[in-house]
């Protein structure tokens, strides 16, 4: 294949469950090679497409192409070159990571794995757990030990399910270190993530709400979207100062993340400050900041609330 030659292709993609629209008429098309992330809140159609794509979901309608194949005539031969990371943990809890891998491999018809299998126990820094039961894992081994399953047959494109969903901050950049990795050999992966801050490490992203494609394209664009300046304050309490400039800067697009807000404006920065300071909320830190994907994400959402996008 030729560099920056569509891999994957979807044409309208639809998928009703009795009376709901999981998905509605997706369109994006993956290029060989790309680390291409799938990404929105619980409930946006993220998992429903990828069970689509890997053939163990129906589609309502809608056309799609792996490897310039037919999806609907072609599954059997598409399957083979493909690899799939459930969000539900399909590992055997019983058996070893050794013994895990080889289960998969044999389900795959791999013949002499084995040193397949110590590359990629190597690859996943996992070689000294080896003979560890799934079950007595933590759960970014765990992950990892999913990701070689999945790997062993040596995929052409990896599907990834929000591998990372539950899994604590270290091993989740490890995680993310392994998908680079696995890009550089030219593996395409698709990975879904609630994470949106993961996304940054993705060449282009879809963000997904309530079934529907919002928008497709690179991080670094996305935030070019956000014209305006972008604030960080780190206040106490964080709820009141959140409440407050809600209430009286109406039009001011004004977001939350744990003990911060995010203030979106072309006003200057004191004018939040000394109102906030006037009303008892302290101030820890301010700065001016980047604009980041969940910014644009909340973003995108209120335009469209107020149908200006």
């Amino acid at each position: 294949m030729k560099d920056n030659e569509v891999i994957v292709e979807l044409k309208n993609i639809s998928k009703k469950f009795e009376n709901i629209e999981a998905l509605r008429e997706i369109s994006f098309s993956v290029r060989k090679g790309e680390l291409f992330g799938l990404v929105g809140p619980d409930g946006a159609g993220k998992t429903t497409l990828i069970r689509i794509l890997c053939g163990v979901e129906e589609k309502s309608s809608g056309e799609i192409f792996l490897f310039n194949l037919d999806a609907d005539k072609h599954r059997s031969e598409i399957n083979r070159r493909i690899g799939y990371l459930s969000q539900r943990f399909s590992l055997y809890g019983d058996l070893t990571i050794d013994e895990n891998i080889e289960f998969f491999a044999r389900i795959h018809g791999v013949k002499n794995f084995d040193k397949r299998r110590d590359e990629l126990l190597e690859f996943t820094r996992l070689i000294n757990f080896r003979k560890r039961l799934v079950d007595k894992l933590s759960g970014g081994m765990k992950q990892k030990t999913a990701l070689a399953c999945a790997l062993i047959h040596e995929p052409d494109i990896l599907f990834l399910d929000e591998p990372t969903n539950g899994v604590d901050p270290v091993s989740r950049r490890d995680f993310w270190s392994i998908l680079a990795e696995l890009q550089k050999q030219g593996i395409t992966i698709i990975i879904s993530t609630p994470y949106l801050e993961e996304t940054e490490r993705c060449e282009r992203i879809a963000i997904m709400n309530s079934g529907r494609l919002m928008i497709v394209d690179e991080p670094k664009n996305l935030k070019n979207l956000i014209k305006e300046k972008v604030y960080e304050i780190i206040c106490s309490p964080v709820r009141k100062a959140f409440k407050l400039i809600k209430e009286y800067f109406p039009h001011i697009e004004v977001q939350m993340f744990g003990d911060n807000i995010n203030i979106i404006s072309n006003e200057e920065v004191n004018v939040f400050s000394n109102f906030l300071l006037s009303n008892g909320v302290e101030i820890v830190d301010l700065k001016q900041k980047i604009p980041s994907v969940e910014n644009v994400f909340i973003y995108l959402l209120r335009k469209e609330e107020t149908n200006e996008v």
